[in-house]
């Protein structure tokens, strides 16, 4: 049994960050190792200090789609409002979603949702969806009418950012709650580690010598979902689609072959990598759907280095990076964090998992 209360701590309101750095990469960095658990607060920038000619640097270059809409009841709009968050397609019907909706308990098949424009006002055009049943876990199967997601999200919708923000989206997070290489459209939420990176901390660590590759995993809402269960290890994990291409692999397994380190750009990247790799410790290409799910005592195999920003209380993430280093260790850099003002969660600060060269 691992238990979840293992992985609480206290986190007053005012160290949740909820707009970014002034500068891309302005957040600051705690760079802890793994072994002794020492740790050391550095701009993020001074993130190239910690690698060495020869390393890899893996990012998950997904892309956050505008998949927050709202709409009002009724072919005219003029009933309740409502919001919803996309979550995929129905890849057997076209213009169909699975979506959360709020409020649910008004979501009764049949009902059409005219879609509000984003000053508000409903709609001229009649766009809108009809929620079609539930599915059963939550959530909804709606249908577009006229059946154009993709128009219909660009017309209308909003980055949904994650609910702790407590905000509305603003025309500035259309591009801060994006990568610099987000380029595979199709998250929920931004893989939020790689937020940090501009072209020239990269230009930096190519200067270097060290080597780039990009692998796509499309983040879900049940990232943001803390564990509910008593023993953690029997938390069912949502499922996330993700693709590891051949080029990518191929540096990761030459890049361990050569002596050097890999370095996972946030949890998505190392989920990803965890799932592709085999009992010597070589990663295979492919693309599927993945709910692994990594909780102490579990080492990463295909994983040197982590970078990743500071989470939830309770949360699957937290247990995750308590695989890079003990528990303990990493509780006691939280603390220190917020010792140091650092901020949290999303638009916050980051954490290097490393480890000393013997």
């Amino acid at each position: 049994m691992l238990e979840t209360a293992l992985f609480d701590y206290d986190l007053p309101d005012e160290f949740i960050a909820r707009y970014p750095a002034e500068k891309r990469d302005g957040s600051r960095m705690m760079a802890l190792e793994r072994d002794s658990g020492e740790t050391a607060i550095r701009n993020f920038p001074e993130l190239v200090d910690y690698l060495e000619p020869g390393d890899a640097v893996i990012c998950n270059n997904t892309k956050v789609r505008l998949g927050r809409l709202f709409g009002r009841k009724g072919e005219d709009g003029s009933g309740a409002r409502f919001e919803a968050l996309l979550l995929e397609p129905d890849a057997q019907n076209t213009g169909c979603w699975r979506a959360m909706l709020r409020p649910g308990k008004r979501a009764k098949a049949g009902t059409f949702v005219r879609l509000l424009e984003h000053d508000g006002s409903v709609n001229t055009r009649g766009d809108g969806f009809i929620v079609r049943e539930t599915v059963g876990d939550g959530t909804y199967r709606i249908e577009f009418s006229p059946p154009d997601p993709d128009e219909l999200q660009t017309r209308y919708g909003h980055i949904p950012l994650p609910p702790y923000l407590n905000r509305d989206a603003e025309s500035a997070d259309l591009e801060r709650y994006q990568t610099v290489y987000a380029k595979c459209i199709g998250a929920v939420a931004a893989p939020t580690a790689g937020l940090h990176f501009t072209p020239e901390v990269f230009s930096a660590l190519e200067a270097k010598g060290v080597k780039r590759g990009e692998l796509t995993l499309h983040v879900g809402a049940g990232t943001f979902l803390p564990v509910s269960t008593a023993d953690a290890s029997q938390h069912k994990m949502h499922f996330e689609e993700y693709e590891l291409p051949e080029k990518t692999a191929e540096l990761v397994n030459s890049t361990h072959a050569a002596g050097h380190r890999v370095v996972a750009v946030g949890t998505t990247t190392v989920r990803v990598l965890e799932s592709c790799v085999d009992d010597s410790g070589a990663v295979h290409a492919g693309r599927g759907r993945t709910d692994i799910f990594l909780y102490p005592p579990y080492r990463p195999r295909a994983v040197d280095m982590l970078l990743t920003n500071f989470h939830l209380p309770k949360s699957t993430l937290l247990m995750l990076v308590s695989c890079f280093c003990d528990r303990e260790k990493v509780l006691a850099a939280y603390e220190t964090a917020k010792r140091a003002n650092m901020r949290f969660y999303s638009y916050g600060d980051c954490m290097l998992l490393y480890r000393r060269r013997r």
